[in-house]
């Protein structure tokens, strides 16, 4: 129930990080993008191929040391069809590594709207006699502004498949004080919103005191994840912004509880982008992301330990 997959995934590789795989075919090695261009010229189904090419080799280096991916739906909608099909290979293939997944896709809507999203990234829908999975993902990325009426038809679908959902509450972004920051009787409304996912999931605590209604909350506040993590005992968080955004290891320490568990810090561009920056030989891709997917790690875990 909850995030006890998760939280087991990182106890077992002492790895609380998440590796976002949001590609552009910019990140992508051009030996690589060239060998499917042979085959079908500079169309969508080469773009996505060789996107998914790259991610598979990323998820081949990292899967033995990192326990969780984390795909941007936007990065794979960009290419149409043929990038959703991207998407779902992409879920499909870290699964079968034994990854945990998390789509990101920050859906959003009410009723039988929302009923759609979940039963198209959490749930099944039904094809004749067969209940099919159509994505699978383990959980997904959910903008509460909505209130209850955006957040109720995900719940049943997580306790019943054991699933789970990362609440926008206060997100890494500069802007978004604009909004989150605005006081509702002297309180935050980011601290009302996390008020409300630790509501949300009350019934869906798991085994290490988490439930399925988890929160994003920024690796660029850490004053705020220190705050939250006090105010949300029940809520594990997922943390954007560590790295590129400015976020630190020392700050993000602050999302942890005293046994080093409760939240799980994301990097995208560094990772997948790591054979760029190191200035190697660009079939090297996949070793350079795991460098840098073991840098992270040892960066974070000299502030977080894990128990």
């Amino acid at each position: 129930m909850g995030f006890d997959r998760l939280i087991k995934k990182i106890k077992e590789t002492g790895n609380p990080s998440v590796v976002g795989l949001d590609p552009k075919l910019d990140y992508v090695p051009e030996y690589l993008f060239k060998k499917f261009q042979e085959d079908d010229g500079a169309t969508l189904k080469t773009a996505a191929r060789a996107i998914y090419a790259f991610n598979k080799a990323i998820i081949d280096e990292i899967y033995d040391i990192v326990p969780a991916i984390k795909p941007q739906a936007a990065y794979y909608e960009m290419y149409g069809s043929q990038g959703v099909k991207a998407l779902e290979d992409t879920i499909r293939y870290a699964q079968l590594k034994g990854m945990f997944v998390i789509t990101d896709g920050k859906r959003n809507d009410i009723g039988a709207t929302m009923q759609a999203y979940t039963a198209a990234h959490l749930g099944t829908v039904k094809v004749g006699d067969m209940e099919i999975e159509p994505f699978g993902s383990d959980a997904l990325t959910v903008n509460g502004y909505l209130g209850s009426d955006g957040i109720n038809p995900l719940l049943e679908t997580c306790k019943t498949r054991d699933k789970g959902i990362f609440v926008l509450v206060k997100t890494s972004n500069p802007s978004s004080g604009e909004l989150q920051d605005r006081l509702i009787d002297g309180e935050p409304l980011y601290a009302r919103m996390g008020d409300l996912c630790e509501q949300w999931g009350a019934d869906t605590v798991g085994e290490f005191g988490y439930s399925a209604v988890g929160a994003v909350v920024g690796a660029t506040y850490p004053e705020q994840l220190k705050e939250l993590r006090k105010r949300l005992p029940h809520t594990f968080f997922l943390v954007p912004g560590y790295g590129a955004q400015g976020g630190g290891a020392e700050g993000v320490a602050g999302a942890f509880d005293e046994n080093g568990l409760g939240g799980i810090v994301n990097s995208s561009r560094a990772i997948m982008c790591a054979y760029q920056k190191e200035g190697c030989n660009p079939q090297e891709f996949a070793k350079a992301a795991r460098r840098e997917a073991i840098r992270m790690r040892d960066d974070i875990t000299q502030f977080v330990k894990i128990k």
